[in-house]
């Protein structure tokens, strides 16, 4: 059991420290991010009861069906929900940058959890590639819906509401595709990878573009700092 659980927990541990060392400007509370990591871990339990629920009663048939409602929405709606009420409003929630650190924190504990219990019930044959595809891919849905929020808190009102719309919608319609292609295609190998390199693509531009909206809040509250001097 003790070989099942690290290999369950070191890929998102592993991709939780990359996002959390790049955060260049200040870097978050451990203790902060653990507890965003612990509840993404906690939520797991209602979302697959409730899965399993849809499942065996059958509410929710079709892959395209069981891919964006079953899965994504339910999933990214939840991570979002207690990532906006419990972190957004948060005082650690000071930089741009910070979103990314949160969104990936609250993902890769759910998506911990669900591979721990993955490779309990298959084998620790597969852990190589959960670690590639389901928990990269939940690290980085994490990191796009950290990124809009991110950029939502720190803009004005007048844009707020459509960076927070946004920070859920994006991961919801890549997740959404990500399981539709796991779900409907035969040689879904040839589309995963792919999508998975595209995905990697838009995680890391987010995470570079986050970089620069923190150089430039940083910027903007020294030119505050020095105008009142």
């Amino acid at each position: 059991m003790l070989v099942v659980v690290s290999a369950g927990v070191a890929p998102g541990l592993a991709l939780l420290s990359y996002f959390y060392l790049r955060d260049q400007y200040g870097q978050e509370p451990i203790l902060t991010v653990f507890k965003t990591f612990l509840m993404g871990a906690v939520i797991t339990f209602p979302i697959m009861f409730v899965q399993y629920i849809m499942s065996t009663e059958e509410i929710i048939q079709g892959s395209i069906m069981s891919a964006f409602l079953s899965a994504a929405l339910f999933e990214e709606f939840i991570k979002w929900f207690v990532l906006f009420f419990a972190i957004y409003q948060h005082d650690e929630f000071d930089e741009p940058f910070d979103g990314i650190v949160y969104g990936a924190s609250i993902s890769l504990g759910f998506a911990t959890v669900e591979n721990i219990l993955y490779l309990a019930a298959n084998g620790v044959s597969f852990a190589i590639g959960r670690a590639l595809l389901p928990v990269s891919s939940h690290a980085l849905f994490g990191v796009i819906m950290g990124y809009y929020l991110g950029k939502a808190k720190f803009q004005s009102n007048r844009t707020q509401k459509r960076w927070l719309f946004y920070s859920f919608f994006v991961p919801f319609l890549l997740h959404g595709l990500y399981d539709f292609i796991l779900l409907s295609e035969k040689n879904w190998l040839y589309y995963i990878l792919p999508f998975m390199l595209f995905l990697w693509w838009l995680g890391l531009h987010k995470v570079k573009h986050a970089h620069l909206l923190t150089k430039k809040h940083y910027g903007s509250k020294i030119q505050e700092k020095n105008a009142s001097v």
